[in-house]
């Protein structure tokens, strides 16, 4: 496309039927393509992010149509088109008890050694033989070329032990 605008979408709302079909709806009629996406239905509400590429005349009215969506709450904002990314890719899997500040000392490690997240996913569920709560965390993260992996495996595995949580740190293939 000539003259185009990247937009990234925040979309909520409650959730239902046909509420995914309703928003390519609009974004098609306005000649938008939806080029990524991630969506979830947490807690009987629907949350998604939405990057779609349009023509730089059309952005304003597609916009405009996404605003009066029934039952939505839409935001947009203006993207540059990606440039890949370049680094290191590394994979992050950790598992353990539920507790308050897992993902805050985790993501301040990761900060310190300049490591980005790129994709999170969380989720809790009940651990086998009991009761208890047990949270679970994949990332995809992305490092420079010269991050010392050593020590930030050696810093994960000192608060995998305060945390009392498992944390595997691997490089990603691709």
């Amino acid at each position: 496309m000539a003259d185009t605008t990247y937009l990234i979408l925040t979309v909520i709302g409650d959730d239902r039927p046909g509420l995914v079909g309703e928003l390519a709806g609009v974004i098609s009629r306005h000649e938008g393509n939806w080029l990524e996406s991630s969506m979830s239905h947490l807690a009987g509400k629907f949350a998604g992010i939405v990057k779609v590429a349009v023509a730089g005349d059309r952005a304003d009215g597609l916009k405009g149509a996404l605003a009066v969506l029934a039952g939505l709450k839409v935001t947009s904002e203006s993207s540059a088109a990606d440039a890949p990314a370049r680094g290191r890719r590394l994979k992050l899997s950790l598992i353990g008890h539920d507790r308050i500040g897992i993902v805050r000392e985790v993501s301040q490690v990761l900060a310190r050694h300049a490591v980005n997240v790129e994709d999170l996913t969380t989720r809790t569920s009940s651990a086998p033989m009991s009761a208890e709560l047990l949270f679970h965390a994949d990332a995809d993260l992305l490092a420079g070329a010269d991050l010392d992996v050593r020590a930030l495996t050696d810093e994960l595995e000192r608060i995998s032990n305060d945390l009392m949580v498992d944390i595997a740190l691997d490089e990603a293939l691709k």
